[in-house]
């Protein structure tokens, strides 16, 4: 097991005990308790795992492929159902009660995917407004020719937070890997969101592209106090945009500590 699982100062990490999060549940944007997860009565692809999440705290999740990682932060979310276990997300727990109750919550909450999920004909624009479906309905918010003004407004001003104001008339099929992942960050904060989740976020996209997007993310944190939880197998990008790490191995957490602490050839002695 990595040395820092075991010898990590107390101090430093009374800042995520169990015991202060709970102590303070407004000041936590997602825990997790005891969740489990197995597929068709197999081996669990989770095991037990808790940790809760500070609001506007930055978190990277790493660990080998099939570690876990996009189950869990899927189950955070509940897009996949969990075996049991609780989620609070902000201040709801989501696990166990009707999935219309669970919308609402969810939609405070952006998720970025490693594909992007743009609509490619439609406009950067259009494309945007569709992050306001989380909080309206109807083709208002599916077409910017439709929109109201106040709804454009905020998607240019989403849009202008992600420096992309002046490709919001472009079609989404004609963006490059980089721009089509900045709209999509944009889209999310249409949502209005308290908290960002990403899975993968930049793994499709060239590395000066994928700084461009983790720079983002950085600043979205530091201008605006949003929550970051982010799956990445990049250790550079865990070690210099999180503060926080929890490495995932066959299903349990074998790290949980502040990104300060550690170093890539310790990290990367995790995967041996």
């Amino acid at each position: 097991m990595h040395e820092s699982t075991l010898t990590v100062d107390s101090t430093d990490c009374a800042l995520w005990s169990e015991e202060r999060a709970r102590a303070a549940d407004a000041t936590v944007h997602l825990r997790v308790d005891g969740l489990c997860k197995s597929w068709d009565k197999g081996e669990p692809v989770l095991d037990k795992i808790s940790f809760s999440i500070q609001k506007g705290q930055t978190l990277a999740l790493i660990g080998h492929n099939g570690s876990g990682k996009s189950t869990l932060l899927r189950c955070c979310l509940r897009l996949i159902e969990p075996s049991s276990g609780s989620v609070y997300l902000i201040d709801r727990e989501i696990t166990g009660v009707p999935r219309r109750r669970v919308r609402d919550v969810c939609a405070r909450v952006g998720f970025i995917f490693q594909r992007h999920n743009l609509v490619p004909r439609l406009s950067v624009l259009s494309n945007v407004l569709h992050g306001a479906q989380a909080r309206k309905q109807g083709p208002r918010v599916w077409y910017q020719s439709l929109a109201s003004r106040e709804d454009r407004e905020q998607a240019m001003h989403c849009l202008d937070r992600v420096g992309l104001a002046h490709l919001a008339a472009r079609r989404a099929d004609k963006l490059s890997g980089g721009e089509s992942q900045r709209v999509a960050v944009a889209r999310a904060l249409m949502q209005e969101p308290q908290m960002l989740m990403a899975d993968e976020p930049v793994a499709s996209l060239d590395p000066q592209a994928g700084e461009e997007v983790m720079e983002l993310f950085l600043s979205l944190q530091e201008e605006e106090g949003l929550t970051i939880f982010f799956v990445s197998h990049n250790l550079e990008h865990a070690l210099r945009y999180a503060e926080r790490i929890i490495a995932l191995r066959s299903g349990l957490i074998v790290l949980d500590t502040r990104a300060s602490l550690e170093n890539e050839a310790g990290l990367r002695s995790l995967f041996l």
